[in-house]
């Protein structure tokens, strides 16, 4: 049997990262993420998974965010029964995240219920907490730069990719027979200078490339990312407002935080309430306190009796009843909230609320997906549809652009510079097509060999 390469996800859209290595009898998934975005995306997630999860005999996770790990309840529930691979903080980080994300369906499956707006009698989440519970059992963890022989001839090693807390390419050799192949998978490629995270490492020589291309057709802005958020803070004191930052639970809710407390340190801004409305963020918080080697705060800022990554007008905001209370609240002030993109959760709430009045603000500091709520208001949508209702867009949207953890068009070739010679092929992935195809334009003119995969598609290595 030949060794194959097969592209269940992230192919043609930025969402659902799903990569299959074939080598004899072994059949190893790279990451297992839920498809997000617009009606067609999400249904995906209802459909057949294109390998049957019986079959495949382990996967192994590049980090936690929930389109590289959201889909593992699921396929543990549609028989999935192997080990899952990760790095220490990717294991903790992935239990709150698909805890979190199956009570986010739950919750928001009941809410339909009660209100009676959904098509579905009745309305039920893709899969529960106890199915999340299930695959989080199967969770391995594994240092980084250690080789991991899985069975068959399959063998693999994590590098720090500087995207999130545990993140990390996935460095495979494939063998079967004579035949030998190696490849790496960038997973979400960090970016270069960041106030938290550490710079990617240098790419592994491969034969194979999968390499994402979230940004490959732009460039961030250059910004500074304190001044960026002086600037916001200012003009919400001002205008007496209420600004809602729709935020990932894990990554960039806590550089905002981090943020915040060090222009408060330094006297830049003055002291207002930050709500932080996710129980998941504000676990995710904590987690990055037990891991301060692989991060960029130094000792000092990790307050020493009670380890924080905020100041003291942080208020973590857990309960759903903490949370209808914030509908009071008119600010000036902050409410941070889970998910970037605006697919569910509590910020939709907040945004129902806020969105309809001029004085607010409402922040986005993360790549918006073609088809998402935040997509649209980025786009300048005049009025939005939540929870069935069409509402005015009135707040002003700001886009805090330099906030990407993804590496920018520049950033993925100055990572590449670093391989002493390109890749065979490199396949380019989790982007929109304008993105990918962009991406490849700027590679092939370095000498690069690029493929852009359609979704479900295999190639013979």
């Amino acid at each position: 049997m030949a060794i194959r390469l097969s592209f269940f996800g992230a192919a043609g859209t930025v969402t659902g990262s799903r990569h299959l290595v074939q080598a004899g009898q072994t059949s190893v998934l790279i990451d297992c993420g839920l498809f997000q975005g617009n009606k067609e995306l999400r249904l995906r997630n209802w459909s057949d998974p294109l390998v049957h999860p019986a079959r495949v005999s382990g996967i192994v996770l590049t980090h936690a965010h929930i389109d590289h790990s959201g889909y593992l309840p699921r396929f543990v529930k549609l028989g999935f029964r192997g080990p899952i691979h990760c790095t220490a903080a990717t294991r903790d980080l992935t239990e709150i995240l698909l805890l979190d994300s199956a009570h986010i369906q739950e919750e928001d499956a009941d809410f339909y219920n009660r209100k009676g707006i959904s098509k579905h009698k009745p309305a039920v989440p893709l899969y529960t907490t106890e199915d999340a519970t299930r695959a989080i059992r199967l969770l391995q963890p594994h240092p980084y730069n250690e080789w991991i022989q899985l069975s068959g001839g399959v063998s693999f090693r994590f590098l720090s990719n500087g995207h999130i807390l545990g993140s990390a390419m996935v460095h495979v050799q494939a063998s079967e027979g004579s035949r030998k192949v190696s490849l790496l998978f960038s997973g979400d490629l960090g970016r270069y200078g960041m106030p938290l995270h550490p710079d990617p490492l240098a790419p592994a020589d491969c034969e194979y490339l999968v390499l994402e291309s979230t940004y490959g057709n732009r460039l961030h802005c250059a910004d500074d990312p304190l001044d960026m958020v002086e600037r916001v803070v200012r003009s919400m004191l001002e205008r007496n407002a209420v600004l809602l930052i729709p935020s990932f639970g894990i990554g960039r809710a806590q550089q905002i935080t981090v943020i915040l407390k060090r222009l408060l340190a330094q006297g830049r801004i003055p002291e207002f309430p930050v709500y932080i409305d996710s129980p998941m963020a504000v676990d995710a918080t904590q987690i990055y306190c037990r891991y301060p080697d692989e991060h960029r705060l130094p000792p000092p800022e990790l307050d020493t009796e009670e380890c924080r990554l905020c100041a003291d007008n942080v208020h973590l905001v857990r309960s759903r009843e903490e949370s209808m209370k914030l509908n009071d609240f008119q600010g000036p002030g902050i409410i941070i909230a889970s998910s970037g993109m605006l697919n569910g959760g509590r910020v939709l709430h907040h945004l129902k609320r806020l969105v309809v009045s001029s004085r607010n603000q409402v922040a986005l500091i993360g790549f918006q997906a073609y088809g998402t709520l935040g997509r649209a208001l980025i786009d300048g949508a005049r009025s939005v549809r939540i929870h069935k209702q069409l509402l005015p867009v009135n707040a002003e949207i700001v886009d805090l652009c330099g906030f990407s953890g993804h590496a920018d068009a520049a950033e993925i070739e100055r990572w590449l510079g670093a391989l002493s010679q390109p890749p065979r092929i490199t396949f380019i992935t989790h982007g929109e097509p304008d993105s990918s195809e962009a991406l490849a334009a700027r590679l092939r003119k370095i000498r690069f060999i690029c493929e852009i995969p359609e979704l479900g598609s295999s190639v013979e290595l």
